[in-house]
């Protein structure tokens, strides 16, 4: 009796304070992105770091300053992309953690961070499409930073399907915890490359003071409403994912 107390105890917890957040920062994260929508369109001057100074030869295609629709795809591919940095960033930690302590709660966690980055990388991979289609008139060029991005989609792709393939729970988190760190690796290099190659066709607005008042206004309602979602998509998938291990370990109790 006293060993399944002692059971008892060691249950996956559930219920926490940030999950009665988590519909709060979903309702406001989707209320801060219809406005900056809103923002982007009605608000907000044009981009003049996304511009092509001057006719350049991107794939097959000469390129002219042209800035229509990219211009307010920007003010939504930019958070995403940083959103996705962040979720990676703490999927790396996580790893980290769980390498440490061999603890099922730090896999857990790395594992639906690794979800939220998935989401957010298949969201930027697609608005960065859409920019460059709109602005460059193609939809793909082995740019620099979309060539890094995409070799980071492809890791965090990697991670699923390693989790998929290896059945003994230990070893499976073992390998995906290398991976998502690997991943966090990636961050960085995707961040910095337009800056460590000057060929990059790619703009560098922050760095080039591209914004002026109204459009950092706008990009900054849209990444604080990137940031609420995906905290609230997190908080739920934690939960979820929590109450199922918590039926499962009670249902070990009782066959017990």
């Amino acid at each position: 009796m006293a060993e399944k107390a002692k059971r008892a105890v060691k249950l996956p917890e559930s219920g926490q304070w940030p999950d009665r957040v988590a519909p709060i920062a979903l309702g406001v994260g989707g209320l801060l992105l219809v406005i900056g929508f809103l923002m982007a369109f009605l608000y907000a001057s044009p981009v003049n770091g996304a511009a092509v100074s001057e006719p350049v030869l991107v794939g097959d295609q000469m390129v002219t300053n042209v800035q229509l629709l990219s211009q307010k795809i920007f003010y939504f591919h930019m958070p995403v992309a940083l959103v996705s940095f962040v979720a990676l960033a703490f999927a790396g930690y996580y790893g980290v953690r769980f390498l440490m302590t061999k603890e099922q709660r730090f896999d857990t966690c790395t594992s639906i961070c690794m979800e939220i980055a998935l989401l957010f990388v298949v969201c930027t991979m697609i608005t960065g499409e859409m920019w460059t289609r709109f602005e460059w008139g193609l939809w793909w060029t082995w740019d620099p930073r979309l060539t890094t991005y995409l070799i980071l989609m492809i890791i965090v792709i990697a991670y699923f399907i390693l989790r998929n393939a290896i059945d003994d729970p230990e070893r499976r988190a073992t390998y995906a915890s290398v991976i998502a760190i690997i991943a966090l690796v990636d961050v960085p290099i995707c961040y910095m490359v337009t800056r460590v190659i000057p060929s990059s066709i790619h703009p560098v607005v922050l760095r080039e003071g591209g914004m002026t008042g109204d459009m950092g206004m706008t990009v900054g309602v849209v990444m604080l409403g990137m940031v609420l979602l995906g905290f609230a998509l997190y908080r739920m998938r934690f939960r979820q994912v929590r109450l199922t291990q918590r039926v499962e370990a009670i249902k070990e109790q009782l066959e017990d």
